[in-house]
């Protein structure tokens, strides 16, 4: 069984309408070393959209994508 992914930075973007969740996202994501995760937890059913198109033209790979109770979606991207 593979090992829990442990994120380097946490962005909580609950309540956040397109576009901030990626904003926010662009921003915590500098702030992290290539290779290291960084995981986002939002509301916007817009943020799969958009965080799916983002690590394709960014080459950040997209690791897991959660829905959550609530609807809450969970993001783990790694930095490239």
């Amino acid at each position: 069984m593979a090992a829990p992914i442990s994120p380097a930075r946490s962005l909580d973007a609950r309540g956040l309408r397109c576009p901030l969740p990626l904003v926010k996202a662009r921003n915590e994501i500098e702030l992290i070393e290539v290779g290291e995760i960084l995981e986002i937890v939002a509301t916007d059913p817009g943020t799969d959209h958009d965080f799916r198109a983002w690590c394709a033209r960014k080459r950040h790979q997209l690791v897991s994508v959660e829905q959550l109770p609530g609807p809450e979606f969970r993001f783990l991207i790694r930095r490239a």
